[in-house]
């Protein structure tokens, strides 16, 4: 009986401008001393951020409410999804003495959607701003927020604590929109930052994921609807595929190409463009407070 043998795609070696440099430093080992002997928890450790060192040694560190399950199942990303646990109360306080034993600067803050709350989870966010400044009134914040399904008092919590820069992500070009991000919709999220920029935050910022399929022109149309709804900062960094369940890597992306999206992007106006294979979120945040 002849046997049939089934082909496994391999995935893609990763080229030599992803690899990464161990973290090293005082204010590193300073740091990740507090983190294990506190228990804090920060997405730079959990999600094993290649700029963990680098960040950690300007004073700047990402921070996850609201828990670690999402509602939402992503194509992306890592996030465990499913039922989410009860919405801890005292978690804004205990971010807040994060930050202060950290001895952080400049605190990113990000969550998961929590679309099985009615509040979407926004006055947890609310708190958590709140708390901080209270605790650390010397530290500046990025709120890395999710959709909120565009619902406007949700999104209103955050305009109201008025953090100093207000991110959310688009992830990936509009025609691969649906099978990247599932629940999410490119012209919501693009809704999402115009009605930030509209009602009077400061500086708005989004990231974007190549390597999954998009072309150029596609990328540069992300950034001109960016532009077009006065969007102040943008990332691009490389998609890595989390697990053999994620989508797949389709190309890695070469530091000229990187560096080409970032001369557009700031030739159309962006203040600041981060882009390059190992940019994340929260690359180099503390910068875009200028």
């Amino acid at each position: 009986m002849q046997t049939e043998t089934l082909s496994v795609i391999k995935p893609k070696p990763k080229p030599k401008w992803l690899r990464v440099k161990l973290p090293t430093g005082k204010k590193y080992k300073e740091l990740r001393g507090l983190v294990d002997k506190y228990d804090l928890h920060t997405i730079c450790t959990s999600g094993s951020c290649p700029n963990m060192g680098e960040c950690w040694s300007e004073g700047t560190a990402t921070f996850m409410i609201l828990g670690n399950v999402c509602t939402r199942s992503c194509g992306f990303c890592g996030v465990k999804t499913g039922r989410p646990d009860t919405v801890e109360w005292d978690e804004p306080e205990k971010v807040a003495r994060s930050i202060k034993l950290m001895d952080i600067k400049h605190a990113v803050v990000t969550s998961v959607d929590r679309d099985d709350l009615k509040d979407m989870g926004s006055i947890i966010w609310a708190e958590t701003v709140n708390a901080i400044r209270r605790m650390n009134p010397n530290t500046t914040l990025e709120t890395l927020i999710p959709d909120f399904q565009g619902i406007e008092k949700h999104i209103d919590r955050i305009i109201a604590v008025n953090p100093e820069v207000v991110s959310h992500n688009m992830e990936t070009v509009k025609r691969l929109t649906r099978e990247v991000r599932i629940q999410a919709k490119y012209e919501r999220s693009l809704g999402v930052l115009k009605y930030l920029k509209d009602q009077g935050i400061k500086r708005t910022k989004s990231g974007i994921m190549l390597g999954l399929g998009e072309t150029e022109d596609e990328v540069i149309q992300t950034l001109k609807d960016l532009r077009a709804v006065n969007l102040d900062i943008v990332t691009i960094g490389q998609y890595l595929q989390p697990s053999k369940k994620h989508l797949p890597v389709k190309q890695f992306i070469t530091p000229d190409q990187f560096k080409k999206y970032e001369e557009i992007g700031l030739e159309m106006g962006f203040r600041h463009v981060e882009s390059g294979a190992l940019v994340r979120s929260s690359y180099k945040a503390q910068k875009h407070l200028t």
